[in-house]
């Protein structure tokens, strides 16, 4: 005897009164908490199944309707269940027919003569359970593909066999350049210059045998049109159609690299004229410092004075060549922003 006493709410499509109280008492008999609904026809069915859809958990179809039958009738209450399970019950027993209506989409096909309430309810019970886990799988493939393909950040699927693309999403079309069904004809060889592909190669080998959870790592990467951008990747296996695959998530850091060089290569400037300053412009300056006392005794002596004067020239001519020279230094290219 099932356990399971929930108040489910269960449509009869059944036009033989006979085997509608049949059908009725095997199912109170397994559970007393049921709602049973009545459609006799299959324009009844449909006025509930439009009208009040979400008032039923499962469907009972008799495929010999005065208004449809068979195959058509299938169909059509498929069409109208969506998510609700629909079972058959009928006393055809075509098997190549039963197994052409559950590839139609009804959940269980039993034969009336065969029929018990225990085999009855069991196979409600089982056709909601298994409704539930579809639509669950449906729910989370859905949001997969909504975050995969909604990501700001490119995102790769390859095959670890053949490295060929199985997915990629919008954001890494709009980022390499490459069309879906081109991305779809690639492998990741072709999207990495060709004096790294060795390189990373060894690298995917090396990965199969680490066990993180989350591969991370910076590499070099080729658009459509040739440009070599520097990214860095988080990776992780996983099952993808059956076939063993590595997700990729791509982040763009070439401008950020770009920004550290300017900085980096401003730094230097700085440290050299900080070492300009600290020696070189010192020299000059220390000279004319000390010729400057020595002028103001030598006022009537002529000869010294112009000695002096020449020493002072010479003296103010480089300290001007050095302050030049720095101010060459730290001229900061027009395109430079610091981030």
């Amino acid at each position: 005897m099932l356990t399971d006493n929930r108040p489910y709410n269960i449509l009869v499509i059944e036009d033989n009164p006979g085997d509608f109280v049949l059908i009725e008492d095997f199912l109170l008999e397994q559970n007393k908490s049921l709602k049973i609904l009545h459609a006799k026809n299959f324009k009844s069915a449909k006025e509930i199944l439009t009208l009040q859809t979400r008032l039923v958990d499962v469907v009972l179809l008799d495929l010999s309707l005065p208004d449809k039958t068979g195959e058509a009738l299938i169909v059509e209450i498929v069409a109208l269940c969506a998510a609700i399970p629909a079972i058959v019950l009928t006393g055809y027993t075509d098997v190549a027919f039963g197994a052409r209506s559950l590839a139609l989409g009804v959940s269980d096909y039993i034969l009336k003569d065969d029929l018990t309430s225990t085999i009855l309810y069991k196979s409600i019970i089982y056709s909601l359970e298994r409704k539930r886990i579809t639509w669950a799988l449906e729910e989370s493939e859905k949001r997969y593909s909504e975050l995969f393909h909604l990501s700001p950040l490119p995102i790769f699927v390859f095959d670890i066999e053949t490295l060929r693309f199985l997915n990629v999403n919008k954001s890494a079309i709009q980022h390499y350049g490459y069309s879906r069904e081109e991305f779809l004809g690639m492998t990741i060889r072709d999207i990495r210059p060709v004096e790294d592909i060795s390189d990373a190669e060894e690298a995917l080998i090396t990965s199969q045998y680490k066990n993180q959870f989350i591969l991370k790592g910076n590499y070099r990467n080729k658009t459509k049109n040739g440009k070599i951008i520097q990214v860095e990747i988080q990776c992780n296996t996983i099952n993808y159609k059956g076939r063993k695959a590595r997700v990729i998530l791509v982040i763009d850091i070439t401008e950020r690299l770009n920004y550290i060089n300017a900085i980096e290569a401003q730094n230097e400037k700085l440290h050299q004229i900080s070492w300009i300053q600290s020696h070189m412009v010192r020299a000059p300056l220390a000279r004319i410092l000390g010729i400057i006392p020595i002028l103001k005794e030598a006022r009537e002596n002529e000869s010294d004075i112009r000695k002096l004067l020449n020493y002072l020239e010479v003296s103010a001519n480089e300290l001007d060549r050095v302050i030049k020279e720095i101010s060459d230094k730290v001229d900061v290219p027009e395109d430079f922003v610091l981030p």
